[in-house]
């Protein structure tokens, strides 16, 4: 839960900067650096608020003719991870980017992802998706401060975390093109649109195989 400290101005700084912070692992440096396991229990704040990325015991490094990768051993968080990561192993910076789109949800509502395994709708990329679609954007922000937050900015960042979590990996924008669309303040700024994020809930279940899985704690460190 995101603390109720936090007025709008200070998630969308804290949005921005993890925004950064992802494009710099990603682009930054000579090779590419894949997290994994982006959430908000791995993200600090320092004295300024600003949030630095930690726990890289999980992190891979590419070389410059990778720009993907598959694994056996399936190692994250539900509710974090990219479909095609923890249903096939298959890992690139579009799953840092997945779970980057779930964080920006987290923030914007002050709700916890309830991750795989429950219900329909108890996830939030669900939730957000469905009051997209319905036109009822403006539920997803926290009451704390929904008085006086900035519109603009809040469903831009909604649009571009649903952008973020869509099911196709090639879809999904990078994060170069996300650090652009945040910190833009042209009026022009034409968002890309959405379509279904990944483990969408509709009427017919959901199941996962559990086999050569590994599941973190859930609980803070």
């Amino acid at each position: 839960m995101v603390s109720k400290q936090l007025d709008w101005g200070k998630r969308y700084n804290i949005i921005i900067g993890i925004s950064q912070e992802l494009l710099y692992l990603h682009e930054g440096s000579e090779f590419p650096i894949i997290h994994r396991d982006l959430k908000s229990f791995n993200v600090l704040l320092d004295e300024q608020m600003q949030p630095k990325i930690s726990d890289f015991g999980m992190a891979r490094q590419f070389d410059f003719e990778r720009t993907q990768a598959i694994t056996r051993r399936v190692v994250g968080t539900y509710g974090y991870m990219a479909p095609e990561y923890a249903m096939h192993g298959r890992f690139s910076v579009k799953t840092d980017v997945y779970s980057f789109g779930v964080l920006v949800l987290e923030i914007i509502t002050g709700k916890r992802n309830s991750g795989l395994g429950f219900s329909e709708g108890t996830d939030l990329p669900t939730y957000a998706w469905k009051n997209w679609v319905e036109g009822t954007k403006t539920e997803l922000i926290d009451n704390v401060f929904l008085k006086s937050y900035s519109k603009k900015q809040s469903m831009q960042c909604v649009e571009i975390a649903l952008s973020c979590v869509q099911e196709n990996p090639n879809k999904r924008p990078t994060m170069e093109s996300v650090v652009s669309m945040i910190s833009s303040d042209s009026e022009s700024l034409q968002l890309p649109k959405p379509s279904q994020p990944g483990f969408f809930r509709t009427s017919t279940s959901f199941s996962i195989s559990l086999n050569d899985v590994s599941l973190t704690d859930l609980s803070a460190r």
